[in-house]
């Protein structure tokens, strides 16, 4: 791929050589301090990579920043995320029968995947996948950590990783690539009750 601009979204103090990093704090190795959410600049990348930034966003935050993602994004682009999997977090913290302990262990272990660390939405494959597709990517494929057809793209990812669960892994990692995606129609009910009821707070 000829050498475009590569963009490191939300890097906090991980710092990659070669790349644009970009965090709306002013920690050491950031390149440009700005909120993605509510202005993104760039035009002509060639790759774009977030580790554990995108669940930390609300959900249309999200949605607007992969619909800018891919606007900037050159025809043969790649978008490159990592994010918690949700079918990990459901998988390895609750169980259909559970004990009275096990009930408050489950319970609070659910609730502080989703709301510690200052996490928003968590995503499994299928609602990442369908959501990168109304962003407009055509293509979405599941990666291993650190592994990626695209020279560029390996071993970036430099977060903690837990054992996989029952076939689960701990990280959903995903790229996204081309033009034309369109949402699928089983994406508008959920997301437009779940929405909703986000308004309705």
């Amino acid at each position: 791929m000829n050498s475009g601009l590569r963009l490191h979204i939300g890097s906090g103090p991980h710092h990659l050589d070669g790349w644009v990093n970009v965090d709306n704090q002013p920690y050491p190795g950031v390149d440009r301090v700005l909120d993605v959410t509510r202005e993104f600049p760039f035009e002509n990348l060639s790759f774009v990579f977030a580790e554990h930034f995108v669940e930390h966003l609300d959900y249309r935050d999200a949605l607007r920043l992969l619909r800018d993602c891919r606007r900037a994004l050159r025809d043969e682009g790649v978008l490159r995320l990592s994010t918690p999997n949700l079918d990990w977090v459901w998988a390895s913290h609750y169980r259909r029968v559970l004990n009275d302990e096990q009930q408050v262990l489950g319970c609070f272990a659910l609730n502080r995947a989703f709301r510690a660390w200052g996490h928003q939405f968590l995503y499994n494959f299928g609602a990442l996948a369908a959501t990168l597709r109304d962003a407009g990517f055509a293509d979405v494929v599941r990666c291993q950590y650190g592994r990626s057809t695209h020279p560029e793209l390996r071993g970036l990812e430099a977060h903690q990783r837990n054992p996989d669960f029952e076939g689960f892994s701990h990280i959903l990692i995903v790229e996204a690539s081309g033009r034309g995606g369109e949402r699928p129609a089983y994406l508008d009910s959920p997301r437009d009750e779940f929405l909703r009821d986000l308004d309705v707070r």
